[in-house]
């Protein structure tokens, strides 16, 4: 079942590419990648960051970049909502060493390379944590009362 979460999660953050409305929202995107087309609901943390720690990461490795619907994590801090604090980052794996994440606008980018983009004014550079398998943000998913329109 998860296959199918993850194909549909995949599918629709990437016709959101070029989208603006996400921007400094990373985690918002991956959480609605899978929320919105799957009619479920998943529960990470309130940032990227205490997402990485919920959900715990595996070290990345670019010779066996993850799975599509895994979820790659950074560390990276700055100023947002009025609060300063290490937010982190956030993309969804495409399965062939690239991710599909909101920066300025939603793009794909290497995962690697995601290091290097210029971050937001006053944010620190991104560094990469690592990654999150599709079965281990889903545990405990359920589904929605609710579907958007």
């Amino acid at each position: 079942m998860s296959g199918n979460l993850t194909g549909a999660a995949v599918a629709w953050a990437l016709a959101h590419v070029g989208d603006r409305q996400y921007a400094l929202r990373c985690l918002a995107l991956v959480e609605d990648a899978y929320e919105r087309p799957n009619g479920i609901e998943v529960f990470g943390g309130a940032s990227a960051t205490e997402s990485a720690a919920i959900y715990g990461v595996q070290p990345y490795d670019a010779a066996r970049p993850p799975p599509a619907g895994s979820l790659v994590f950074y560390a990276c801090s700055g100023p947002a909502g009025g609060a300063w604090r290490s937010w982190g980052h956030v993309g969804l794996a495409l399965g062939d060493g690239r991710v599909v994440h909101a920066w300025d606008q939603v793009r794909v980018d290497d995962a690697l390379c995601v290091e290097g983009l210029p971050p937001a004014p006053r944010w620190s550079q991104p560094a990469l944590l690592g990654w999150t398998p599709p079965d281990r943000v889903l545990a405990g998913h359920r589904r929605r009362e609710w579907v958007d329109a």
